[in-house]
């Protein structure tokens, strides 16, 4: 078996990707015990919990194709135990699901025994195995501390681009996205507009490990402002806008993420196909193969099957007044058959190319009282204001934010990131 150089890991823990060992470890061959570089910890409990004196502590990282009995097997457990703990703690965590590149530490006794491993699931998750007399897996979950970041700029080709140049965690942009779906088309923001985002950020010790909710945000589209707040109220978890409207509406701006318009509605469009100009009573959305198609609203389908023209394609009627249809599907999800009933955002088909198409897209269309209308000059009530009883909870949050989110943008563009509060725990200011 291969070699586990100290450099691997030191360029892992570089990376960000061996986020939850913090110890200066050592590599070792399981093939050649001799020569295997072991860390005695001098004393004190580790980040898992562990009294690291009782044991010589190893660290190592999964690799491909390893199963759990090659990790312990070099440790002299014996295959009996490992076949029981890993039959009897399938409900805690199946073995099989192991991961490479993610780290591990066996604790092992003075003769090199392991008595125990910590396999770390994810990011904010490890995993326990007891190796003694009586084995057993236990899933622990790591203190996540949430502190509150802000970010402002101004966009020149996207808001994805805008926020990775300033090494801003691109999970921003897509829950920006998600929070303002209903208002703005991000498949046609323009060169200029610009934002300020006050968002959560979730660390494990100080490192970061995901993003939370957007707190509060200005997007200036096209000269025109709309704004963003969440408000918690226990019970009552939602974005509105600065007069108390929910952001959310019965329909999405599009069916598919971070893709552009190839072709817009049209009465007269020369067809790329059929080479002569017909009307195109629809919307297309070029985007990569297989990504997810979402439906715009909640409904019931009413069609899903594959034309001659719309290849693979997905028909919902979300009311007496609304239905929608996605054409040209790669593949249409698992489950969509008339009759089934979908919730809006849910994934209902992928992107392709199929029937009359030279590309991959979703063509997107959308009926009102039975006849095609261009969704995009449509305008869409909200799904509901403040309830009444928040009405003075939610003002005085939205008020509180205002204040920053009012100072104008540009000023702040240069540096453009900065922390508001290092470790704030709760979500208002």
């Amino acid at each position: 078996m291969r070699d586990r150089p100290l450099l691997v890991v030191a360029i892992l823990i570089a990376l960000g990707t061996l986020l939850v060992i913090k110890t200066n470890s050592h590599s070792i061959s399981r093939t050649e015990p001799d020569d295997d570089i072991i860390r005695t910890a001098a004393l004190g409990i580790d980040e898992f919990g562990i009294d690291q004196s009782n044991y010589q502590v190893s660290d190592y990282v999964v690799e491909s194709n390893e199963t759990f009995s090659d990790l312990l097997t070099p440790f002299q457990v014996d295959y009996q135990r490992i076949v029981t703990i890993a039959q009897e703690g399938r409900s805690t965590f199946d073995v099989r699901q192991l991961k490479a590149n993610r780290p591990y530490r066996v604790y092992s006794d003075t003769a090199g025994v392991a008595q125990m491993m910590v396999y770390a699931k994810d990011q904010t998750s490890y995993v326990v195995f007891d190796l003694g007399e009586n084995p057993s897996i236990h899933l622990q979950e790591r203190d996540v501390a949430i502190r509150t970041k802000e970010v402002t700029g101004v966009i020149n080709s996207s808001l994805y681009v805008t926020l990775a140049e300033q090494d801003v965690d691109p999970a921003v942009a897509v829950t920006m996205a998600d929070v303002f779906a209903w208002q703005i088309d991000f498949y046609r923001i323009q060169q200029g507009d610009s934002f300020r985002i006050i968002y959560e950020e979730q660390v494990v010790d100080n490192d970061v490990v995901g993003i939370g909710e957007i707190l509060a945000a200005r997007f200036v589209h096209s000269g025109e402002d709309y704004y963003g707040f969440y408000f918690d109220g226990g019970d009552l978890r939602e974005h509105y806008d600065e007069k108390g409207n929910s952001l959310r509406k019965a329909f999405l701006m599009a069916p598919v993420d971070f893709s552009r318009i190839s072709s817009g509605y049209s009465s007269r469009r020369f067809h790329p196909v059929q080479k002569r100009y017909k009307a195109h009573l629809g919307t297309d959305y070029a985007a990569d193969r297989g990504t997810p198609i979402r439906a715009t609203g909640s409904g019931v389908v009413t069609e899903a099957k594959y034309g001659q023209y719309n290849g693979n394609y997905v028909k919902i009627k979300h009311n007496s007044t609304y239905t929608t249809q996605y054409l040209h599907m790669s593949k249409i999800a698992s489950g969509m058959r008339p009759g089934t009933q979908v919730r809006q955002g849910q994934v209902i088909g992928y992107v392709g190319a199929t029937g009359l198409a030279t590309g991959n897209h979703v063509c997107y269309r959308f009926w009102k009282n039975g006849v095609q209308v261009d969704h995009r000059r449509e305008k869409f009530p909200s799904s509901g204001p403040v309830p009444v009883q928040y009405t003075n909870e939610f003002q005085t949050l939205r008020d509180s934010y205002l204040v920053q989110l009012s100072l104008p943008i540009e000023s702040f563009s240069k540096p453009a990131f900065s922390m508001l509060d290092e470790f704030a725990t709760v979500a208002a200011p």
